[in-house]
């Protein structure tokens, strides 16, 4: 009910500018744990590396990432938000901050407080049960849901 509510919040925005659910999330986990090959990204974003090279494909021609090959091994390609990608992702997350503002507006601060915490409190323990560390060395997996969640003041 949560996902659809909020995929039913995206879509009613009315922006064509709007990225899809998929394309947000790469582009987000790429900016919280930097450039990173197939592997890496998809275990990141809970994916089989078929589906992520796919997914990055399509937005590769749509000039929302790059692929460029890595120093260390030319067979891997490492995967990089554009300057388009990371413009886009700062849109749709600013979008999506007010239109949740606005959701709760009129709510008092404890309960969202208690609502920051019990979420930032589930996705945690979804990370660290589905998501697992690729094969290739860091950045790990973790670190990408861990750069997304709000952390209480002083704590990073």
């Amino acid at each position: 009910m949560l996902m659809r509510n909020l995929e039913l919040l995206r879509r009613r925005s009315g922006d064509a500018d709007n990225l899809d659910r998929a394309e947000y999330l790469l582009l987000r986990t790429l900016a919280a744990i930097g450039p990173s090959d197939i592997c890496t990204l998809a275990a990141g974003l809970g994916l089989d590396p078929s589906t992520a090279g796919r997914q990055v494909a399509v937005m590769a021609g749509k000039g929302l990432v790059e692929r460029c090959s890595s120093a260390t091994d030319r067979r891997r390609s490492i995967i990089s938000p554009t300057r388009q990608g990371l413009d886009r992702m700062n849109g749709e997350r600013e979008r999506r901050r007010v239109a949740t503002a606005e959701l709760l507006d009129g709510w008092s601060e404890a309960d969202l407080r208690t609502l920051g915490e019990m979420f930032t409190r589930y996705n945690r323990a979804v990370a660290e049960r589905c998501l697992v560390p690729a094969r290739s060395d860091p950045p790990d997996p973790l670190a990408a849901t861990e750069a997304l969640l709000p952390h209480p003041a002083g704590q990073g």
